[in-house]
C-alpha cells in the first residue's frame, strides 16, 4: 500500500519565459512589442493544475537573473510548489518568442542554447519529493538529450516504486531534437524512426499517455493515427488520450477499437480558435484534475475540453487558463460567445479570479493631492517643488509604521509624487494612481490624450484611481458624459491589465440612498471596478451599497472608506461604522493624517522629523481604531 500523499501532481522539464507579440496578425519579423508570461509545457501544466485546485510542483532550473526571478515568483502567486525550482548560477533561463499571424500561423522561436533549464540532471530529482505526489508528469522534449533522459527516468522509476502514476505528455517539438533549423519551432511533425523506438522505450513505464495526432504519430512510428495507437498498445497498457483540437478528445482505457468514434469522448467546445500554443497545456491540467480526483474518464474529458477551448481563446498560453471556479461559471453558461475574448462576463470572472495580489484589509495613507497641497504650500509661501518632499515623507512614515496583520498602502499621484511612486512599488504596499484631472465635473483625465498609452507605461501593480463627482440626480446628458468617459478609462485599464478603484462623491445635501443608486447606474453601465473608495454612509447606506455590489458584481474587491478631511473624532465613528461592513476592506485617507503637519511643515515652523512623528502618530491611531472595530465585529 502507498504512503499518503501531499502533492497531487510534479511536472519535470522544460521552464521558460514567453515573449509573446502584442502585434496580432503581424509577421514575427514586424512585431513591435511582447508581452512577458511564464512558459515551457511542464511550467504551464504546473500552474493550469495550481488554478483548479490542484497541489502541485514543478521541477526545474531557471537563471540567477531577472527572467528566472519573474518565473519563480509567478509561480509562487501561482500556489505552484517551486521548492525544487532550481536556481542554475551559470546559465540563463530560456526563452521562447511566440506570435499569432494568423488563424493557422503561429510562428514559435525558441531560444535555448546552454539554458538553465536544459541543465537539468539526476541529482536534481529528489526520492521523498517524487514520493510525496500522486503523480508525475515528464514531457517527452525532455528526453532528447541523454542527461535530461536520466532525470526524467529517474523521477519515473522512484513514482513506479512508490505506487504513484506516471503521465507522459508527448510534447513532440521536432527542432528541439534537433531535427529541424532554429526558425522551425513552430513545426509540430518529423517522422524519426530513432526518435520514435526513444520514445516506445518509455512508454511501458507510464500509467497515462497524452498526445495530439501528430506526437501519437512519432510515438507509434505511423502517420496512420489508428495504427500509431495500437503501436503504442502493443508496448503500454497505458491509457492514451488522443487530443483532437477543436473536436475535444478520446481516450483508450484498453484494446485499440476500429473506429476512433468507439473511444471514450465528450464533444469539444465551439469556441473561435485565436491562438493554439500552450492549448494542449491547458487541455493537460484540466485532464489531471479529473483524473487525480478519481472522476469517470468522460467528465475527465470534459474538463480538459473546456479548459483547451478557454485555452485558444486568449492571448499567451498560461495566463489564458481557467481557475477552477471560472470553469465551472464556463460549463454551466455553455459558449454564450464563440469569440470567448469578447464574452464580457467571462473575462470578468476570468481577471477576477486570476489577479495577481491577495490584499488583507488595506489601511492606505492618502496623498495623491495636488490642488490640496498646492493651496497649503501657496499659504505658507513656499514652493510648489517643495511638494514631492514631502509626499516623500509620507511614504517613509507608511513604510515605517507597523500595520499588524493589515495591508499597507498608498494613494500617490504622477504629479508630485512620481519618486514616491516607484518606491512604494518596490516596498510592495498596495499603491493606488490618479487619473482624474483634479476637481473636474465633467470628469477630465490629467495624463494625456490616449489613456491606453499612458497607462501601458504603468508598473502592473499599481491601481488605476479616478475620482468622479457623480451624483444620481444629475441631468441625464451631464451623467452620459461621465459614465462614458468612465467606459473609455475601464475598458484601457483591462486592457493594460491594471485594477481599478473608482471613488464617487456624490456631494452635499444628497439623499441616503444616492450613493447606492449611483453605483446601480454605473453598474448598469457595465463598469465593473476591481474596487470603490466611498465616503462614510449609515447602517442604512452601508447595507443598501452592499447589496448592490453583491447583485452586480461578486468579484468585486470592495469598499476603501475615503476621509474628506474629517477631524479625528468624527473619523473614529467613520472607521468604526465601516469596519463592521463585511464589504469594506480597509480606508485610504489623507487630510485627516497629513493635514495639520503639511500646514507647519511648509511654514517651517516643523522640521521633517517632526512632520512625520505627527504624521506616524495620526495614522497609526486609524490602524489601531480599524483593527480594534474590525476585531469587536467579528467577534460579535
Amino acid at each position: 500500500m502507498s504512503q499518503p500523499t501531499d502533492l497531487d501532481v510534479i511536472t519535470i522539464g522544460r521552464c521558460c519565459v514567453d515573449l509573446y507579440a502584442d502585434q496580432v496578425g503581424s509577421r514575427l519579423e514586424d512585431a513591435r512589442s511582447f508581452s512577458k508570461y511564464i512558459g515551457g509545457c511542464p511550467t504551464n501544466i504546473a500552474s493550469g493544475a495550481a488554478r483548479l485546485g490542484l497541489k502541485s510542483a514543478l521541477i526545474s532550473r531557471v537563471g540567477d537573473e531577472h527572467f528566472g526571478r519573474f518565473v519563480r515568483e509567478t509561480l509562487d502567486r501561482e500556489g505552484v510548489d517551486t521548492s525544487h525550482l532550481k536556481t542554475d548560477p551559470q546559465r540563463l533561463t530560456a526563452l521562447a518568442i511566440l506570435g499569432i499571424e494568423d488563424r493557422d500561423t503561429f510562428p514559435l522561436l525558441f531560444v535555448r542554447t546552454d539554458c538553465a533549464d536544459a541543465a537539468l540532471e539526476e541529482a536534481d530529482i529528489d526520492e521523498a519529493f517524487i514520493a510525496s505526489a500522486k503523480a508525475v508528469v515528464v514531457t517527452g522534449t525532455h528526453f532528447s538529450k541523454p542527461h535530461l533522459a536520466a532525470a526524467s527516468r529517474k523521477a519515473m522509476r522512484i513514482a513506479k516504486q512508490a505506487g504513484r502514476k506516471v503521465i507522459l505528455d508527448i510534447d513532440y517539438r521536432p527542432s528541439l531534437w534537433g531535427l529541424l533549423g532554429m526558425g522551425a519551432g513552430q513545426n509540430r511533425f518529423v517522422q524519426n524512426d530513432a526518435i520514435t523506438a526513444h520514445l516506445q522505450s518509455i512508454l511501458p513505464d507510464c500509467d497515462v499517455v497524452v498526445g495530439t495526432d501528430e506526437e501519437v504519430h512519432i510515438a507509434g512510428g505511423t502517420t496512420d493515427t489508428l495504427a500509431a495507437l495500437r503501436a503504442i498498445r502493443a508496448v503500454s497498457k497505458a491509457l492514451i488520450v488522443l487530443k483532437q483540437g477543436p473536436k475535444g478528445c478520446v481516450m483508450f482505457p484498453g484494446a485499440i477499437p476500429n473506429s476512433l468514434d468507439e473511444g471514450i469522448s465528450s464533444e469539444g467546445f465551439p469556441v473561435e480558435v485565436f491562438n493554439v500554443l500552450g492549448a494542449g497545456d491547458g487541455f493537460m491540467a484540466g485532464f489531471l484534475r479529473g483524473y487525480l480526483r478519481d472522476l469517470p474518464l468522460e467528465e475527465c474529458c470534459r474538463i480538459a475540453n473546456a479548459c483547451g477551448a478557454l485555452a485558444v481563446s486568449r492571448h499567451g498560453c498560461a495566463p489564458s487558463y481557467p481557475t477552477w471556479e471560472e470553469l465551472q461559471v464556463f460549463l454551466e453558461r455553455g459558449v454564450v460567445n464563440p469569440r470567448v475574448r469578447e464574452d464580457e462576463w467571462m473575462e470578468h470572472v476570468h481577471w477576477a479570479s486570476t489577479r495577481r495580489y491577495v490584499w488583507k484589509d488595506i489601511c492606505a495613507l492618502a496623498i495623491d493631492h495636488r490642488v490640496q497641497l498646492e493651496q497649503i504650500a501657496d499659504e505658507a509661501g513656499a514652493p510648489h517643488s517643495r511638494i514631492p518632499d514631502f509626499k516623500k515623507l509620507a511614504l517613509e512614515v507608511t513604510k515605517e509604521t507597523p500595520a499588524g496583520s493589515l495591508s499597507k498602502g498608498m494613494l500617490l499621484d504622477g504629479r508630485y509624487g512620481e519618486a514616491a511612486l516607484f518606491e512604494a512599488s518596490r516596498a510592495q504596499l498596495w499603491v493606488g494612481r490618479p487619473v482624474e484631472l483634479p476637481g473636474s465635473k465633467p470628469l477630465a483625465f490629467e495624463v494625456g490624450h490616449s489613456l491606453g498609452v499612458a497607462l501601458h507605461e504603468w508598473p502592473d501593480d499599481h491601481v488605476v484611481k479616478c475620482l468622479v463627482f457623480y451624483n444620481p440626480e444629475d441631468p441625464q446628458p451631464l451623467r452620459d458624459q461621465q459614465i462614458a468617459s468612465l467606459q473609455r478609462l475601464a475598458a484601457s485599464a483591462r486592457g493594460t491589465r491594471h485594477e481599478l478603484l473608482l471613488e464617487v462623491i456624490i456631494g452635499a445635501g444628497a439623499a441616503e440612498n444616492s450613493m447606492a443608486r449611483a453605483l446601480e447606474q454605473l453598474y448598469a453601465a457595465g463598469l465593473k471596478p476591481d474596487w470603490w473608495k466611498l465616503p462614510d454612509q449609515t447602517e442604512a447606506g452601508w447595507a443598501a451599497i452592499a447589496a448592490v455590489i453583491a447583485a452586480n458584481d461578486p468579484y468585486c474587491r470592495g469598499v476603501l472608506l475615503l476621509g474628506l478631511d474629517a477631524g479625528l473624532d468624527e473619523m473614529t465613528l467613520s472607521l468604526q461604522r465601516a469596519a463592521r461592513q463585511p464589504i469594506c476592506k480597509g480606508f485610504a485617507v489623507g487630510r485627516t493624517i497629513f493635514g495639520d503637519a503639511a500646514r507647519d511643515w511648509f511654514a517651517g515652523r516643523i522640521d521633517d522629523a517632526e512632520a512625520k512623528a505627527r504624521m506616524a502618530a495620526r495614522y497609526r491611531q486609524l490602524i489601531d481604531i480599524w483593527q480594534s472595530s474590525r476585531q469587536s465585529s467579528l467577534a460579535a
